[in-house]
């Protein structure tokens, strides 16, 4: 594995050796020490796994995402219910019709009240009471507590005013406050995406079915059913169906959903190839090592799992407002009912002006507060092609440090393109693509379609070809006006006697381009230098985000020769190179020791278990849906360039919350000391009706903020 920051890199340079031969090897090499070590950590992880507590979530019945649905229709139809309820309460209650300067009594009307507001107050209640139950029981009063406290208070001192006791109900204060919670909680969990689904889609990737090769010929059987030491035929285009060593056949396999090699990797027998990646080229018989919760995909399926479980749901903002306005919720409360006993009032009075603080602590503004920017945020950042999965997440978004580039499919797209033709004879290059692109013509290979696609692009007419055919792993041979004619890799030519020293060829393997030579009737005629390109709006992304005062790292399986010269062609501030899937999120954790606040972006599996680590996980547009499910923040499109975006919209939105947290919590600064009947020797006394209506045009004020969020 290679760590590089790139200022330590310009004082040091490596001596590299071309022989692709050789990294083949070091892969091999890394992949089999890489089984070792999952192996070995799958049991921890087992035994870790069993202890987890589920609290949070149920007893893990149901996944994340449908938990999560559930819990968003069940705070539906609990708003519904309450919000129907409260229009005869609204009616009923003395106080409304003193203000809309109406009566409507009848015998028994304040029972009906009670009744009513019983049912709005259990129904409509129960989500914040079992959340109080839970805040308690973590220590962490937020807005539930402050919820739970200021219903329980109105509905029970209500009760002892409806069966007796001098005082004015606050009936209508707990159903309407009730209902704007509801319908608060609703918005926010409906603008947060559903929860992760992110295990099921890796699952997804395993084949279902494989040709177990048996006495009696090839049977079709349910990868389940695979043991060890099975043998299977996997063909051309197919996916492997386990971890297993090749025991017959060579082949190409492509690892990049897996692994983020961006190169398809040469296989031979006795070389490890991993479930879930595709076989490319020829057939290949597999010698099943692994299988089920042992193979390398089901690792990291738990990786993402532990992930996933552990980690820390900060407080949210709103959260830290509530928690701080059930502090003054309750000793204002207190002091209220002490202070006017001291002065010698009656306890009736004294209870009363207790209550009225405690209710109009609550403001119905705080539960609207976040939910509506985050609903405004959502919309904005929908149309912006970002959708924001973990609110949190966005949150933190806000004070990233460092960015963390995947490289395969990121900065780069994925796709080979040809950089340098170099000319070993007297053709031109025009005449050297010519060649290779009508020999590649029919290869579904990268490499291949990378050099066809170079000579399309320049509208090159290509010629005939006759007898072509494969060499697995070395290139393709054919015959193309009668001459024979080969499109081959370095190590072909080392063991044919054909290589050449060239100082231009030298060059681009330093670079760590991937290089194959025409070979014309036995003779070398040219060599075509092929790179995974890097997407033009890579290299903005990367100024904007220096400009902003943000470092930026790379982070891929392929070889350090690769990943220098993408890091310096970006000029990137670091990079870590042949880093194995399970170790990203590792390299991402160091980071975060050092004191970072990170950022990763990523579109593969093998991306999945560091998008979950960092602090803010953002996964790009095209990637697989695994990345998409295990991040907090997507970009629809393919451009590193919205990920500023993301960060300037978290900074938008978070000054938005706080000013509306101001707003909803404002208010109280002046109605808690009038409820307390601070001015009562002046005669002003705040009555429960002038606190809610000071409490509605926080919200209204609240509302209109949000919506003049931009960015």
């Amino acid at each position: 594995m290679m760590v590089v920051d790139m200022e330590d890199e310009k004082k040091v340079h490596n001596k590299h050796t071309h022989e692709e031969h050789e990294e083949m090897e070091m892969h091999k090499h890394e992949e089999h020490k890489m089984h070792e070590h999952m192996e070995h950590e799958g049991h921890e992880m087992g035994k870790e796994h069993e202890h987890m507590e589920h609290k949070d979530h149920g007893e893990h019945k149901h996944s994340h995402a449908e938990h999560h649905k559930m819990m968003m229709e069940d705070f539906k139809k609990r708003f519904i219910v309450s919000a129907i309820l409260t229009i005869p309460i609204l009616l009923l209650s003395p106080l409304i019709q003193k203000f809309l300067g109406f009566t409507f009594t009848f015998t028994g009307d304040r029972y009906v009240l009670f009744a009513l507001s019983t049912v709005v107050y259990f129904y409509g209640g129960k989500p914040f009471l079992t959340g109080m139950k839970d805040e308690l029981k973590k220590r962490t009063p937020g807005m539930m507590t402050l919820i739970a406290l200021a219903i329980t208070v109105a509905f029970f001192y209500s009760v002892a005013v409806t069966f007796g006791l001098p005082g004015k109900t606050f009936y209508w204060e707990l159903a309407t406050l009730i209902d704007i919670m509801l319908l608060g909680h609703y918005i926010e969990m409906r603008s947060v995406l559903g929860a992760s689904r992110a295990l099921e889609e890796l699952i997804k990737l395993m084949p279902t079915d494989a040709h177990l090769i048996t006495p009696e010929g090839i049977k079709d059987v349910p990868v389940s059913e695979l043991k060890k030491g099975d043998i299977v035929l996997v063909k051309p285009g197919e996916k492997i169906p386990s971890d297993g060593i090749i025991i017959e056949g060579e082949t190409s396999v492509n690892e990049a959903m897996l692994t983020g090699e961006s190169k398809p990797v040469y296989k031979k027998p006795g070389d490890i190839v991993i479930g879930g990646s595709i076989n490319l080229e020829g057939s290949i018989k597999v010698r099943i090592e692994k299988t089920g919760k042992d193979t390398y995909l089901m690792q990291v399926v738990e990786l993402v799992r532990q992930a996933q479980e552990t980690r820390s749901r900060t407080q949210d903002l709103a959260n830290r407002a509530a928690f701080w306005l059930t502090l003054i919720a309750i000793t204002a409360g207190s002091a209220t009912l002490g202070t006017w006993l001291y002065l010698g009032k009656p306890f009736v009075f004294a209870l009363e002006r207790m209550v009225t603080v405690m209710v109009i602590t609550c403001p119905h503004a705080l539960g609207l507060a976040v939910p509506l920017v985050v609903s405004v945020s959502t919309s904005i950042s929908a149309r912006k092609g970002i959708l924001i999965r973990n609110r949190e997440a966005f949150e933190r978004a806000k004070d990233v440090q460092v960015v963390v580039f995947d490289k395969t499919g990121t900065l780069t797209e994925g796709k080979f393109e040809v950089t340098d033709i170099i000319p070993l004879d007297e053709l031109e290059d025009n005449e050297i693509l010519k060649y290779a692109a009508a020999l590649e013509g029919h290869s579904s290979h990268p490499i291949a379609q990378g050099i066809v696609e170079k000579a399309k692009e320049l509208g090159l007419e290509l010629y005939e070809v006759e007898q072509s055919k494969v060499l697995p792993g070395k290139g393709v041979q054919g015959v193309i006006n009668g001459k024979e004619v080969l499109v081959v890799s370095p190590g072909f030519l080392k063991e044919n006697g054909l290589w050449k020293e060239d100082e231009r060829v030298n060059k681009v393997l330093e670079q760590g381009k991937t290089v194959v030579f025409l070979v014309i009737d036995g003779k070398l005629a040219g060599a075509l230098a092929l790179a995974d390109k890097i997407r033009p709006e890579s290299r903005e992304a990367i100024k904007r985000l220096h400009e902003m005062g943000i470092k930026a790292y790379m982070l891929t399986g392929d070889n350090a020769k690769v990943a220098k010269w993408v890091a310096e062609e970006l000029g990137l501030d670091g990079y870590f190179a042949e880093v194995l899937p399970h170790q990203k999120s590792e390299k991402v954790k160091e980071l975060q020791e050092k004191g970072f606040i990170v950022a990763m972006v990523g579109d593969g599996i093998n991306d999945a278990p560091a998008l979950i680590q960092a602090d803010v996980g953002v996964a790009i547009g095209a990637g697989t849906d695994v990345a998409i499910e295990s991040a907090d923040i997507i970009l629809v499109k393919n451009d590193p360039r919205d990920v500023i975006t993301a960060i300037h919209l978290a900074r938008a939105t978070y000054g938005k919350m706080v000013q509306n947290l101001a707003w909803a919590t404002g208010y109280n600064t002046f109605a808690i000391p009038l409820a307390a009947g601070a001015l009562y020797n002046y005669g002003i006394l705040l009555s429960p009706a002038v606190g809610a209506l000071l409490m509605s045009m926080s919200t209204v004020i609240v509302a209109i903020n949000a919506k003049f969020l931009k960015v």
